[in-house]
């Protein structure tokens, strides 16, 4: 039995779940997701609670992916009430972003400026160093937020680049003087 899979989600108030075949429709006050499923796993909605079972929990595939849709549906609800966002730090000399629109512009110590394209949906902040990426669909705020770290990643000597937030470097110590 999975045990994330046979919790069942809350629909809070204001958002509407539809249910049309094998897709999943999922509409709140930040916006709306689809998704869609494989014919293993079966959505219900009941009592204003989305409940997601599988045809056979003893098989492991379908164990797997009854975890696994249980927690995009879930991803989806809160998404579409609260949001997702990530916080990005940059740090280094001369290092500098813009956010201008949808694009961000960086400036990452290479000869030219960088332009990165926000896609639809997802907006972004900048306050001095720190830069906030948020939107409604986890896995894209995710993937963008990890496109912008590879941009510069930071390097163990200095500390130089961008990284998330919360996530600590590993420095390592320098040359040691010659003797």
């Amino acid at each position: 039995m999975s045990r994330l899979g046979k919790l069942a989600i809350k629909i809070p108030n204001g958002t509407d779940v539809k249910i049309e075949g094998r897709t999943v429709t999922v509409k709140g006050p930040k916006g709306e997701l689809k998704t869609s499923f494989l014919k293993e796993a079966k959505v219900e909605v009941v009592d204003g609670e989305i409940i997601v079972k599988v045809s056979n929990p003893e098989n492991k595939k379908e164990k797997s992916l009854w975890g696994l849709y249980r927690a995009l549906i879930n991803n989806m609800v809160v998404g579409v009430n609260d949001g997702f966002e990530k916080k990005l730090e940059i740090k280094g000399v001369g290092y500098k972003m813009a956010v201008a629109g949808n694009k961000i512009n960086f400036n990452l110590g290479f000869s030219h400026p960088i332009e990165f394209p926000l896609p639809q949906g997802i907006s972004a902040v900048a306050e001095g160093n720190n830069l906030t990426i948020s939107g409604i669909d986890k896995q894209l705020v995710g993937e963008i937020a990890a496109q912008i770290r590879k941009l510069r990643v930071p390097e163990p000597y200095k500390g130089k680049g961008i990284k998330y937030s919360d996530e600590v470097i590993r420095r390592k110590a320098g040359k040691a003087a010659a003797k």
